[in-house]
C-alpha cells in the first residue's frame, strides 16, 4: 500500500500492448540543461521507509520534459488513435476518493488499509468518479486513473519515455539546490496563498479546499518552477520509469533493484491533491512513493521526457 494510493496486483496478468510509434505528443516541452545535483532529502522531512537517503550527487545529461502532466484531452487523442483500453477499463473499476464518488450505488468495496479509497464500478480516465461522471470541464486537468502500464503504452505511441526518478527530481528542483519544494522552502507564499494543490483541513474527512480545488486542478494552475515546469508538487502523483526498492536509491539510469521486490512496484513522485502534513507530506522534491504497475486511482497521472529537439510535440510557450 502506497501512502495515498491503493495497490492492485503485481501486474503479471497484464502487458503493454504493441503500439505503433506514430503518435503526435501535444504537450509542450522545455529542455532541462545538463548538470549535476545532490539527490535526496536535505531537510530531514523524509520517511525512512521511503529511502530518501543517503544524499548523493548525480550527473545529468540534458533532456526534454513536458511542462505539465499529460491532460485528459491529450490522453483522449492517444485513445482515439489506438483504441487503447486502460487497466481500469479492462478491470471495470478503479479507486476513487470517498468524497468524490459520483454514485454511491457504484461502490464495490472499501480498501481496508486506506478506507478513504473506494473501488468504484466504471471509474476510469473518461469517467473519473464512476459511471455517471464525465470529463466535461476536465479536459485541461491531468489524466487520472492511469496505471504505470497505461503510461508506458502512451509513451510507446508518442515516442517518449517516463522520466527516471533522478530526471524527475532534478527537473522538479528547477535549479534550486537542496530546496524542499520546486519554488523554495516554504509551503505557502508570503501572503499565505497556496503554491500547489494539496489537502487543507482535516484528512480524510474534511477538505476546506482553500487552494481552490477539492480534486485535480488544471495543469497550468499556480506558478511554474525555475525550469518552466508546472505542478511538480501536488495535483497528481506522476509515474517514473524506475522500479522501487527503499534500500536502493537510484542515480541517472533506471536499474532493477536487488532482492525480492525486483520487477514489482514502480516509483511515483510529486504527491497529489490528497497529501496533507498530518498523514502524507510527500509533495516535496525528494519524496518518493510507489505502487504496482497495474494500480489505478484517481490521483495518479504522468508526464514524459525525451531527447532535446526530438520533434515529438510542440515547443513550450514563452
Amino acid at each position: 500500500m502506497s501512502c495515498c494510493t491503493p495497490a492492485a496486483g503485481s501486474g503479471d496478468d497484464f502487458a503493454v500492448p504493441a503500439i505503433e510509434t506514430t503518435g503526435h505528443h501535444r504537450v509542450p516541452q522545455v529542455t532541462i540543461p545538463a548538470g549535476s545535483f545532490v539527490m535526496g532529502d536535505h531537510s530531514g522531512d523524509g520517511f525512512a521507509a521511503d529511502g530518501e537517503l543517503p544524499l548523493h550527487e548525480v550527473s545529468m545529461s540534458a533532456f526534454s520534459m513536458d511542462v505539465h502532466p499529460v491532460t485528459t484531452n491529450d490522453f483522449a487523442q492517444f485513445v482515439a488513435a489506438t483504441r487503447y483500453r486502460t487497466v481500469a477499463e479492462q478491470q471495470g473499476f478503479s479507486a476513487v476518493f470517498h468524497l468524490l464518488v459520483a454514485d454511491s450505488g457504484d461502490v464495490i468495496e472499501q480498501y481496508p488499509d486506506a478506507p478513504w479509497w473506494l473501488a468504484v464500478t466504471g471509474a476510469d480516465w473518461k469517467q473519473p468518479f464512476g459511471r455517471t461522471s464525465t470529463t466535461d470541464g476536465l479536459g485541461d486537468h491531468p489524466a487520472v486513473h492511469i496505471s504505470w502500464m497505461d503510461a508506458q503504452a502512451y509513451c510507446e505511441w508518442s515516442g517518449r519515455s517516463l522520466p527516471t526518478e533522478a530526471q524527475w527530481e532534478y527537473a522538479a528542483r528547477g535549479g534550486l539546490a537542496g530546496a524542499r519544494y520546486p519554488w523554495g522552502d516554504e509551503l505557502t507564499a508570503a501572503d499565505g496563498s497556496w503554491l500547489c494543490n494539496i489537502w487543507q483541513g482535516e484528512f480524510p474527512a474534511h477538505n476546506t479546499a482553500e487552494d481552490g480545488y477539492l480534486g485535480t486542478a488544471p495543469v497550468r494552475s499556480y506558478v511554474p518552477n525555475g525550469y518552466g515546469l508546472w505542478q511538480m508538487a501536488g495535483n497528481v502523483w506522476e509515474w517514473c520509469a524506475d522500479r522501487f526498492d527503499p534500500r536502493y536509491y537510484r542515480g541517472a539510469e533506471p536499474r532493477d533493484p536487488p532482492g525480492p521486490e525486483r520487477g514489482r512496484a514502480r516509483v511515483l513522485r510529486g504527491g497529489s491533491y490528497l497529501c496533507h502534513d498530518s498523514y502524507c507530506n510527500r509533495y516535496r522534491n525528494s519524496a518518493r512513493s510507489h505502487n504496482t504497475p497495474v494500480s489505478s486511482m484517481g490521483n495518479a497521472g504522468f508526464r514524459t521526457v525525451g531527447v532535446p529537439g526530438d520533434g515529438r510535440g510542440q515547443a513550450a510557450e514563452t
